[in-house]
């Protein structure tokens, strides 16, 4: 709903912050790919943290990026004709809580309708002023010798030695292992919450997601016959998906939306074949396909018009 990577703006608060969360970031990438145990997509934001401590970033500073940030086009008014029409609206994120109830609050969804991470940074800083932090400081510029992000291996091997070795051994480490970040089969649970609360199943919802934090909720709704879909979305989110959708209009969804309520899944993919794949809003049906590249390349373009710097993150 919001273009800003609140996360990567936060970073950019500190020099060569933005630099080191897109080595993060790929990193992130490397590891959810590689089924890591006990980690999931998006950890990026958990990841960051012990930067974020010693650079001295607060929860004040988190809300004040987020108040920069804008709306998407239509996403207010597609939130708002939704709810008048019974829908039930809620937001699954991977955003720190600061960001997710900032934009939350300009759509009109409540802090009780949004499963985000929580983040207290402040207590973290407290608890660990004047601490040692050579060992992040050190960190930070052999990181930045891996930028741009290109070579995978250099990078995992490095960041391995960080955040799985090094940190363990620091106490400022247990900022990296206290947080529970809401990516991946966290959203997953989180969508399941949602359903349950209103005796549904999964295949009774809709989520809409567009990067690879939502891979596993996509897959697991699409899988289950709910209608998941791709907005916007990168190479990860839309093979996972029942439609994809490329617009700079949040209110396209609407199209998807309305005959789905109507009729369910079947309702909702028959009634796209009037839609021309190669015109703006690009709705494509994503079921019982194999090659995904020209959407994908059709979902960069208008990714890359609407996020703008933040597109190029997994």
């Amino acid at each position: 709903m919001s273009p800003q990577d609140n996360a990567y703006e936060v970073m950019g608060l500190f020099e060569n912050g933005h630099r080191i969360f897109e080595i993060i970031s790929r990193y992130d990438d490397l590891l959810a790919l590689e089924g890591k145990e006990g980690y999931e997509a998006g950890d990026t934001l958990a990841l960051i943290a012990p930067f974020l401590v010693y650079h001295r970033i607060t929860e004040k500073h988190v809300t004040e990026v987020s108040k920069k940030a804008m709306l998407v086009d239509g996403a207010k008014e597609l939130i708002s004709q939704l709810k008048e029409t019974g829908w039930e609206v809620y937001i699954i994120s991977t955003s720190y809580q600061q960001h997710a109830y900032n934009i939350g609050s300009q759509v009109s969804i409540s802090p009780e309708k949004i499963h985000c991470t929580s983040f207290p940074l402040d207590s973290y800083i407290r608890e660990f002023e004047g601490l040692d932090t050579t060992l992040i400081a050190e960190a930070e510029q052999e990181i930045l010798e891996l930028y741009p992000p290109i070579n995978d291996m250099k990078v995992k091997m490095r960041l391995d030695r960080f955040f799985w070795n090094d940190m363990p051994k620091s106490p400022i480490g247990r900022v990296l292992f206290d947080m529970s970040v809401v990516g991946g089969a966290r959203k997953v649970s989180a969508a399941e919450r949602v359903a349950k609360e209103h005796d549904l199943d999964l295949k009774d919802i809709v989520v809409v997601g567009d990067s690879i934090t939502d891979l596993k909720m996509l897959k697991a709704v699409n899988d289950e016959g709910g209608l998941a879909v791709a907005f916007n979305g990168n190479q990860y989110a839309i093979p996972e998906a029942t439609i994809g959708l490329a617009t700079t209009n949040m209110m396209d969804l609407m199209k998807i939306l309305k005959p789905w309520k109507e009729g369910g899944r079947e309702k909702a993919i028959s009634s796209l074949s009037e839609y021309k794949e190669k015109k703006e809003p690009y709705i494509h049906v994503l079921v019982d396909r194999n090659d995904f590249q020209d959407i994908i390349d059709v979902h960069k373009k208008v990714r890359n018009m609407v996020r703008g710097r933040a597109a190029k993150l997994g």
